[in-house]
């Protein structure tokens, strides 16, 4: 009986390119330094222009989407190569790390900034998504290969 390929790597795929979309806004905003189009927490201007709206004068957006790019390069890989032990465990580092900078960087904005923004909601979501859908391969794969 042939094993069914699992939707873990297009999951993965398909996140990133969400969190590519929404950090290519970010990005664009920063660059140009126009406001933000926010629709539900009206937080999203004082965010992204504070004085922690940058990590050593680079603006976190840029961050983000070399991270979602980084994120969609490691899932096509997956996707091609879905049996690497060495993917998977970068995948599940990777989308972990991203993970803890998303849940200091949105405690940074309630507790310091005192404002939220969506977008960085929305990263924050997609970033804890990935790093779900990354633990969930890791574990189904290791119980299959086991």
């Amino acid at each position: 009986m042939q094993e069914k390929p699992s939707l873990s790597p297009y999951i993965l795929i398909a996140l990133s390119f969400i969190g590519i979309a929404d950090t290519l806004y970010l990005s664009m905003l920063a660059y140009t330094g126009a406001s933000a189009a926010c629709n539900l927490l009206h937080g999203c201007d004082i965010v992204l222009h504070s004085a922690y709206s940058k990590f050593f004068g680079m603006p976190l957006g840029y961050l983000g989407l070399v991270y979602y790019l980084y994120m969609l390069a490691l899932g096509l890989l997956i996707a091609i190569e879905p049996k690497s032990k060495v993917l998977r465990i970068a995948a599940l580092i990777y989308t972990g790390i991203g993970l803890l900078l998303s849940i200091g960087f949105e405690t940074l904005q309630a507790t310091v900034i005192h404002a939220l923004c969506e977008y960085c909601a929305l990263s924050a979501l997609t970033t804890l998504l990935l790093f779900v859908v990354a633990l969930w391969y890791w574990k189904k794969s290791n119980s299959v290969l086991a």
